[in-house]
């Protein structure tokens, strides 16, 4: 798959279908839609382009918002590339692109510098200047440049009546931490990546000791507090190492900043300065303050040999 960032060059060569949005956390419902774009692409001869933005749009609007991102841009490629797609293209998010209407952004950018010839959009997805128009407005728009406009299904959740979306994806993770659902909903972990940096050593002290990671994306999504079962991935290591993680603010040892410490299971070993990705399999409890360090010791032994359970 080759990636283009659309700064950087004036306009693509190769005819294309092609689908838009901001696709983050890349899951079941977006992959759907790209599948469509794989398909029809083969089917047509033509190259299946999937075109995503830089940044999210509203942190152009309002420099304020934070938002939490299921996936990075490193992430997201590499997702997309497994889906087969030939092209991502990445598009600078602007003051002046967030001006565009629907039909000026189909026209200048996808028809004129992305030269598509097949468009295939979510079943609820809006683009264009305040997000006024819809489907129907795409199809016309379209058939005035000869493009074809064709939308996807909605995929889903278990309970049969919500979609799959990124929003219900993140109040899983964030108020609840459901990440034993991702698999499902992403089909994949869901994963966090990051330096492992000098921490307080207090889990040294326990018997546990931990790897304080530092996240390389600062706005990425951090599940809920609590203990979670998770597999533990050096950089340059293909093995996965069994472990547990404890996300909160330590509130036996009165902390006050939030830390995300790993505790790979029987391993020893210095691992500061590396980097670690952390896959979450399944929450093991919600974090809450014990009555003394020993009380705390014993709820870890119990975490362990749960979290190895899980782990197998």
């Amino acid at each position: 798959m080759e990636t283009i960032f659309l700064n950087q060059v004036q306009k693509t060569s190769a005819a294309c279908v092609a689908t838009v949005g901001m696709f983050d956390g890349v899951h079941r419902g977006h992959q759907h839609v790209i599948g469509r774009v794989v398909e029809r692409a083969r089917e047509a001869g033509l190259s299946s382009t999937v075109i995503t933005f830089d940044k999210v749009p509203r942190q152009v609007l309002d420099p304020s918002f934070r938002p939490q991102l299921l996936t990075t841009l490193e992430e997201k490629e590499s997702v997309i590339r497994q889906l087969g797609v030939d092209v991502l293209v990445v598009l600078p998010f602007t003051c002046e692109m967030a001006s565009l209407s629907a039909q000026a952004f189909m026209q200048q950018v996808l028809h004129e510098r992305l030269r598509t010839e097949v468009l295939v959009t979510g079943y609820d997805n809006r683009f264009g200047h305040d997000r006024m128009e819809g489907f129907d407005d795409y199809v016309r728009y379209g058939r005035e440049l000869g493009m074809q406009v064709l939308r996807g299904d909605a995929q889903l959740m278990d309970d049969g009546h919500r979609p799959v979306s990124s929003s219900v994806i993140r109040q899983l993770l964030a108020e609840e931490g459901r990440v034993d659902l991702m698999p499902h909903y992403l089909t994949r972990f869901y994963q966090l990546r990051g330096k492992v940096t000098a921490g307080e050593h207090i889990g040294h002290r326990l018997g546990y000791p931990t790897a304080n990671l530092e996240p390389d994306e600062a706005d990425k999504l951090i599940p809920a507090p609590g203990a979670y079962a998770v597999w533990a991935t050096l950089e340059g290591e293909q093995q996965s190492r069994a472990a547990m993680m404890n996300i909160g603010h330590r509130p036996t040892f009165h902390g006050s900043r939030q830390t995300l410490e790993v505790n790979i299971l029987d391993f020893e070993g210095d691992l500061y300065g590396q980097t670690m990705c952390v896959s979450f399999v399944e929450r093991l409890r919600a974090e809450r303050r014990f009555d003394s360090p020993e009380a705390l010791i014993t709820q870890l032994e119990a975490d362990k040999k749960q979290a190895k359970e899980i782990l197998g």
